[in-house]
């Protein structure tokens, strides 16, 4: 699917940075599971976070079928979603020339309801996999009643912009003293040791699918 530039997805400020480029945008929508939904509610501006994945040419975002902003959403309201990842602290010579790099990606658009219960119960899996592969294989069916009370909607990435900070300070020329240290403090995301809840029994062995996304 295409992705033009539009009014609201231009790059304006340090656009070097940025591109409209559809796999550097999904790269990032891909490594990232929390996004935060912009969009005007009586009035006033909201942001909300919530769990998302991407599926091809579209995202997908879920929630109870009684939550006031997905369907608010589902109504037709403009939505703006972003993601975005921390990659390192930047510390130059000069607190205006301090930064973070950094790699962010901003959708706009109108979400569409899934209404047909099968496709919703298929995204509603593809989201859980999305998060964990492998995971839905160790569960039971999602029932009938858990899809009903369930909203997915599809937000399609047709407007959509991304922007990358990366590498050293900028130090300007008068402050590149070697006697003052500057630089980059990596930032990386890590995942700890599983814990078993207080049900699972004690000869109960850790997934291979847990493990694998751990390890990962």
């Amino acid at each position: 699917m295409t992705n033009a530039p539009t009014r609201r997805s231009e790059l304006k400020r340090l656009p070097e940075r940025g591109t409209h480029d559809r796999p550097t945008i999904d790269a990032i929508l891909d490594d990232g599971m929390l996004c935060h939904l912009g969009f005007i509610s009586d009035g006033g501006p909201v942001v909300i976070p919530t769990l998302y994945a991407r599926r091809g040419d579209e995202v997908l975002i879920h929630g109870s079928s009684a939550s006031r902003m997905l369907r608010g959403l589902a109504s037709g309201l403009e939505v703006c979603l972003t993601v975005s990842h921390i990659d390192g602290i930047v510390l130059a010579r000069s607190a205006f020339h301090h930064s973070i790099n950094y790699r962010s990606v901003v959708l706009f658009g109108i979400a569409e309801e899934l209404v047909d219960l099968d496709e919703r119960a298929e995204a509603l899996d593809y989201i859980t996999d999305s998060l964990v592969p492998g995971r839905i294989a160790q569960l039971r069916p999602t029932t009938e009643q858990e899809v009903r009370g369930t909203k997915v909607l599809v937000l399609p990435i047709t407007e959509a912009s991304a922007k990358v900070r990366s590498g050293p300070p900028g130090d300007d020329p008068e402050d590149e003293d070697p006697a003052l240290w500057a630089g980059v403090i990596p930032v990386s995301r890590t995942a700890g040791t599983p814990q078993p809840d207080a049900i699972t029994d004690v000869l109960t062995s850790v997934p291979d699918h847990v493990v694998e996304w751990t390890a990962r």
